[in-house]
């Protein structure tokens, strides 16, 4: 064989190497049948091998934190903006400078210090009982305080950290007093002490429990595609109302991906979460979530936009996590259990 030859052979088998070592170690707060799809289509996009570990997202942060700088995640994945604030607080993320991720993103959908990137977008609009409320009577989540919704709402509870973030996002948009006043009065008008899931809220209002609930769109588009007879009860009674379109629009949130301060492998963490932002991990990510896709342009799924066009708010999602703590105490006060 000749040297050419030789020193071409080395390379090939150097490339097969590194192929074969390329990997990338993900914490997710998603479940696994949510994300392993995307990944497992990374990896055959890129050769790059995804080790997953998944679990709860207050237990991955915690993790994190003990494990320090020998901590093995490279990327963490997880949902809502005031989770990822938390993750920000503790010092584990890294700050990312990629001009495909800031091309891409709309600038309120991720870090304003680029620690952080959303992935893909959920509503939380008002839902209601057909046959027992009118769209004309909605308007907007500040309005759900009068007495005409008297004993007729339900909501979970003021642990959930979504209501958390509705809460500090009206704190941004109308302040402290105002949304105290706001919280007070929802309080007064809840049909039932605030139990279960997002789900909960939606089988309680078809079952006549109550007339209104908040909750997230992915929850009523899983009962959309359930082949179960009750869920589709469910849906057929329900109606979707995109709250204060005349104003700031309905509270939006998102799932999220960045890369660990820690991360054993950058190079292909920012692979990963350049993959998840393009056109077609969006519309597939999107679809297998039943939630919006981040960037622009991309489609949702047919089950999604079924629900309509909404104006959202545009608020910087960065703000839900910076005023938390704000939300959480105000919630207290209102005496939101």
């Amino acid at each position: 064989m000749r040297t050419p030859q030789i020193l071409t052979a080395i390379l090939a088998a150097l490339v097969v190497s590194q192929s074969v070592a390329s990997e990338v170690n993900v914490y997710s707060a998603r479940q696994d049948s949510l994300i392993t799809p995307l990944l497992d289509r990374f990896t055959a996009s890129t050769g790059i091998k995804v080790n997953l570990i998944t679990g709860k997202a207050d237990e991955l942060l915690s993790r994190m934190k003990a494990e320090g700088s020998a901590t093995p995640a490279d990327v963490f994945v997880t949902v809502d903006a005031g989770r990822l604030h938390r993750a920000k607080e503790a010092g584990v993320l890294a700050v990312i400078d990629n001009a495909t991720l800031t091309a891409t993103i709309p600038e309120n959908l991720r870090d304003v210090d680029r620690q952080w990137f959303g992935l893909t977008v959920r509503a939380r609009p008002i839902f209601y009982a057909k046959d027992r409320v009118s769209p004309s009577e909605l308007s907007t989540y500040e309005a759900l305080v009068d007495d005409q919704w008297k004993r007729r709402i339900c909501i979970r509870s003021s642990s959930n950290i979504y209501n958390q973030s509705l809460v500090a996002s009206m704190i941004e948009a109308t302040g402290e007093d105002a949304t105290l006043k706001w919280a007070e009065g929802l309080v007064a008008n809840l049909a039932r002490k605030p139990t279960g899931g997002d789900t909960d809220q939606l089988r309680a209002v078809a079952a006549g429990q109550c007339d209104v609930a908040i909750a997230n769109t992915y929850y009523f588009g899983r009962l959309i595609d359930s082949k179960k007879p009750e869920d589709r009860e469910v849906v057929s009674k329900l109606g979707v109302f995109w709250p204060n379109q005349a104003n700031r629009g309905a509270h939006v949130n998102i799932s999220a991906i960045a890369v660990t301060k820690y991360a054993k492998h950058p190079a292909e963490a920012v692979r990963l979460l350049e993959y998840m932002v393009s056109d077609d991990a969006q519309a597939y990510y999107a679809e297998i979530n039943h939630e919006y896709p981040v960037v622009p342009g991309v489609p949702s799924s047919s089950t999604i936009a079924s629900l309509g066009q909404f104006k959202s708010d545009a608020l910087n999602l960065s703000r839900l996590g910076i005023n938390n703590r704000q939300a959480v105490k105000l919630m207290d006060r209102a005496g939101w259990q």
